[in-house]
């Protein structure tokens, strides 16, 4: 059975994350993840911040998003083989291959939509999840309240609808 931390010291890490996040001792900033790949794909593709505007405001708000998703990924593989020993990889999750299919390529296919759809919604509705949930949210901004409901509903609608069970 994989081990866990209690409900409560996980809302008081995700507390301190935010009051450090939005401190002048931290970033002095909200917490967004969307604007990490914008930075990264600045630095890989050197674009000039001259002739893009955006590219220009990414420069100047730095890395650190970028950096946090690199301890997001640390984190939670430090959390999964560490703390509740449950690590293995997997290319094809269960519920995939119970509804769907046991194609690593169909799989992989799908993942890619997915994510491109994620990114360009995100910059479409000017930020990710984590910044407008997390952010909003821990905020009480009412922006991010309804965000986090329609998100949050699209995905269970999404999912039912994707996920439905094969007939037969």
């Amino acid at each position: 059975m994989p081990r866990s931390i209690p409900w409560w010291l996980g809302g008081l890490l995700m507390a301190l994350l935010f009051y450090y996040t939005f401190s002048i001792w931290g970033a002095n900033r909200p917490i967004g993840a969307s604007t990490g790949m914008s930075y990264l794909a600045n630095f890989i593709f050197d674009l000039d911040t001259e002739h893009y505007e955006y590219a220009a405001m990414i420069e100047k708000s730095g890395a650190w998003e970028a950096v946090m998703l690199i301890g997001v990924f640390f984190g939670g593989l430090f959390m999964s083989t560490v703390v509740t020993k449950t690590f293995h990889i997997s290319y094809i999750p269960t519920l995939w291959k119970e509804r769907k299919n046991t194609s690593i390529p169909s799989r992989m296919i799908w993942s890619f939509i997915a994510g491109f759809l994620l990114v360009f919604g995100a910059r479409l509705a000017g930020g990710c999840n984590a910044g407008h949930i997390l952010s909003g949210g821990s905020q009480l901004a009412i922006s991010g309240m309804i965000f986090a409901i329609v998100a949050l509903s699209t995905g269970m609608i999404t999912g039912r609808f994707f996920y439905k069970r094969k007939k037969g």
